[in-house]
């Protein structure tokens, strides 16, 4: 089931176009990753998914039902969806009355208010939290009391705006475990930004990739800010985020010297067990492996190089070379892989 059609959807701010959609249409029932860079659109996009911005042109369905933004019940359509801001704002009160506040709005019972708390304090972890007063939880019990209280209303559609970027590690995990948990025994529709790709491929179903406001079908992947010069060998040298360093061969597309970006082709990588013997080539970056998973007829491996790298292995090169997570690979990367862009 289509749960959101978008059709030549735009925004714009201040005469400056900061989304434009062709067409998207996002499954009922899912989770979904929307990654890109800073300033790609993500968050406004998400906004106008939960009905709280209204697109410059263009359609938007929800249910298969056009979105009427002069005519149409807005209030019914965000009662239906719940939108959580990376820094979620709770109300002075106790960590029960925030949950209790939309339950009241829709007028829930005593009874049945009480036995809701009670459930969603249980499910994400906050039970003895209850008379705690919400606006002096941490930044992770905070989200974990937001996620609750779109528990409480029965949203039928959850977005996430960077979920997990302002919390320790132990909530991190917790987080990431409860959109799971949401999505798989309430059936919830579950949409979130991230700048994590190992979250978005560990977590998401589907992912989608928003670069300068449009939907783009090569993955944000591979795609490293860089400072790059001319080596003597007519190569390129890459210095990727400033912490690891990359030879490339003339195959490289360079444009102009200095800072850029960089794009590898996970498809073009090859991954190769490290042994003794072996003495990685200039163009071979070392690491660990740390996510192995299935995606359709290939195996999509990150290893931490320094910065996180996903390579693409079809079925037989990953059962010959079968890399192991905590196991230390190389990667051999050729410039006809490679892309380098101006900044």
């Amino acid at each position: 089931m289509i749960l959101y059609r978008l059709h030549q959807l735009t925004k714009r701010l201040a005469g400056t176009t900061v989304l434009d959609i062709d067409q998207l249409t996002i499954e009922a029932g899912g989770i979904h990753a929307l990654i890109g860079p800073n300033g790609a659109g993500k968050t406004t996009l998400l906004n106008i998914l939960a009905f709280l911005e209204t697109p410059s042109s263009g359609i938007l369905c929800f249910n298969e039902r056009t979105v009427d933004y002069l005519h149409g019940d807005l209030l019914d359509l965000r009662r239906q969806v719940v939108l959580v801001d990376q820094h979620p704002i709770m109300f002075s009160s106790t960590v029960r009355a925030n949950i209790e506040f939309g339950l009241k709005i829709r007028r829930v019972g005593a009874k049945d208010r009480q036995r809701i708390v009670d459930e969603v304090l249980a499910t994400v972890g906050l039970s003895r939290y209850r008379e705690s007063r919400a606006h002096e939880l941490s930044g992770g019990e905070t989200q974990r009391l937001a996620l609750a209280r779109a528990l409480a209303i029965g949203a039928e559609v959850l977005l996430c705006d960077e979920p997990t970027a302002s919390v320790d590690a132990e909530n991190q995990a917790i987080i990431t475990d409860l959109l799971r948990q949401i999505n798989k025994e309430h059936g919830t529709t579950i949409i979130f930004t991230t700048h994590d790709r190992l979250q978005a491929a560990s977590l998401a179903q589907h992912t989608l990739v928003l670069e300068n406001g449009r939907l783009t079908t090569h993955a944000y992947e591979n795609s490293y800010a860089c400072t790059f010069k001319k080596h003597a060998d007519r190569g390129v040298d890459c210095l990727i985020q400033g912490v690891v360093s990359l030879r490339l061969t003339q195959g490289s597309v360079a444009t102009e010297l200095g800072r850029g970006r960089v794009s590898i082709q996970p498809e073009m990588i090859l991954l190769h067990r490290l042994t003794p013997q072996q003495t990685p080539a200039a163009h071979w970056l070392k690491g660990q492996v740390v996510l192995v998973m299935a995606e359709g007829d290939q195996i999509r491996v990150v290893v931490n190089v320094g910065v996180l790298m996903v390579v693409m292995m079809d079925i037989a090169d990953y059962r010959h070379t079968a890399p192991q997570i905590g196991e230390q690979v190389a990667l051999e990367i050729s410039g006809t892989g490679c892309t380098l862009l101006p900044a």
